[in-house]
């Protein structure tokens, strides 16, 4: 990944984890306020499983482990594409510095905690929940959806020949 790219990854990790320190130092467990009455609520919760508490429920002393190898790959890989990868493809590369930030925010919390911390809880109502999450789920599906955007804008510079 070029260089310049590196401090925005450093930001959104820093950002995310001065938030969830936050949220660690001053929420119990399940403890929450409303932002937006009946749609934007700040919740303590710890997340073992990955993006929207998939395998959660899932028990294994391996886990950990295996979730934390999945983050260092997407990371080996995002720094290998973006290096193969002009820089002046410049919303390629931020999506990726983007991506990769939110990915290490989570990482650490896996390493440090064993679990991450989830906190931002949209809902609507009492009829509809979207997951818990972060800044660094946030930062991870912004940094996909700006790669998408990029893949169809820049469609012939991704194929296998260019590579």
């Amino acid at each position: 990944m070029r260089k310049r790219y590196y401090i925005l990854t450093l930001l959104i990790l820093a950002f995310d984890h001065l938030t969830k320190w936050w949220i660690r130092s001053e929420l119990d467990m399940h403890q929450s306020f409303d932002i937006i009455t009946h749609y934007l609520r700040i919740v303590r919760v710890h997340n073992t499983g990955v993006a929207f508490g998939l395998f959660a429920e899932f028990h294994s002393a391996w886990k950990p482990y295996l979730l934390a190898l999945m983050a260092v790959i997407a990371v080996v890989v995002i720094v290998i594409y973006s290096a193969r990868m002009p820089s002046e493809r410049i919303l390629l590369q931020l999506a990726l510095a983007v991506t990769m930030g939110g990915i290490l925010g989570n990482f650490i919390d896996r390493i440090a905690h064993g679990f991450v911390v989830d906190f931002i809880e949209f809902h609507i109502r009492d009829k509809f929940y979207w997951p818990t999450f972060n800044v660094a789920d946030s930062a991870i599906t912004v940094g996909i959806a700006l790669l998408l955007i990029d893949t169809i804008k820049n469609p012939e510079e991704d194929s296998p020949a260019n590579v």
